[in-house]
């Protein structure tokens, strides 16, 4: 499975990136060492979309606090820069894909980025994945 994240990053550029306790949805708490991730920086925090692709070299899953009922799962993890984007693709670029039902990987990106505004990892279609190695 391919994965992708949307979190704040400090240094688009940098070769290595290190996301802690972040949110999954969407199959994103299977990411494991050796997965495919894309990395698109929070435009919440300033970002400007996808940025990079990358490889995980860890994964480790967040222990849930005690006494709370509903928790999403939440996994920390560490990533090799493969590659650096070199076209833009953000909310901007995503925001006209919004009949969920369409099939399309643009659509599906906009569904599980940007429906919410919350950061999260996410595991993506084969189709999606195709869709985003063509931004590199």
């Amino acid at each position: 499975m391919t994965f992708a994240i949307k979190a704040e990053v400090g240094d688009p550029k940098a070769r290595t990136f290190a996301f802690r306790a972040q949110k999954t949805m969407y199959g994103g708490k299977r990411i494991a060492r050796g997965d495919e991730i894309f990395i698109l920086a929070s435009e919440n925090e300033g970002g400007a979309g996808l940025v990079a692709s990358g490889v995980v070299t860890s994964a480790e899953a967040t222990p849930r606090k005690r006494g709370i009922a509903r928790q999403t799962p939440r996994v920390s993890i560490a990533v090799r820069r493969t590659a650096l984007a070199k076209r833009r693709l953000g909310r901007g670029e995503l925001k006209p894909f919004a009949d969920w039902k369409d099939g399309r990987p643009e659509t599906e990106l906009n569904f599980k980025f940007y429906r919410q505004a919350t950061n999260k990892i996410v595991g993506i279609s084969d189709e999606a994945a195709a869709f985003l190695r063509g931004f590199f």
